[in-house]
């Protein structure tokens, strides 16, 4: 029997494309899962519109769901409520710190954001930092560069 528990948990198995050490439930993508009978629905949320790796998550989940058995599947992709950084887990952020990337720091994306106030190397954990560029490897991160151990970084930006 289908259950909206089983097909949660399934999903806490995709990574997400772009930063494969957690996963999509845990970034906060994946906002409700629907089952009738045999047909799941489940709700996602774009980290930002225009994500291009929204049709591979898309693609990764229909692709599990369907290994699982389960044929009769819907993405519904939603907009409102935006997401926003406050959806990725405490555990999701040390995972984040852990691989490289300076986890987001505060909810609000505003330009003293990323410019106000020194982001934490996820290196050396230094303060002594500088953004180098707005846009790091994806949109939703900013490139930062740590002058004690000269190090560059991500910064996933808060939103």
């Amino acid at each position: 029997m289908l259950t909206q528990k089983k097909i949660f948990s399934l999903l806490s198995e995709i990574p997400d494309p772009e930063i494969p050490v957690i996963s999509i439930s845990e970034l906060g993508i994946i906002r409700n899962v629907n089952v009738t009978g045999n047909a799941v629905e489940v709700v996602i949320t774009p980290t930002y519109s225009g994500c291009p790796a929204m049709k591979q998550i898309e693609y990764d989940i229909v692709s599990l769901l369907k290994k699982n058995g389960i044929k009769n599947i819907e993405i519904k992709m939603v907009y409102h409520p935006a997401w926003t950084t406050d959806w990725i887990s405490d555990e999701a952020k040390e995972k984040l710190r852990k691989y490289g990337i300076a986890p987001p720091e505060k909810s609000s994306m505003d330009k003293a954001s990323l410019t106000g106030k020194k982001k934490r190397c996820p290196h050396c954990s230094s303060s002594n930092t500088e953004m180098i560029s707005q846009f790091g490897s994806t949109a939703c991160k900013a490139l930062y560069r740590c002058k004690e151990c000269k190090e560059p970084f991500d910064y996933f930006k808060c939103h």
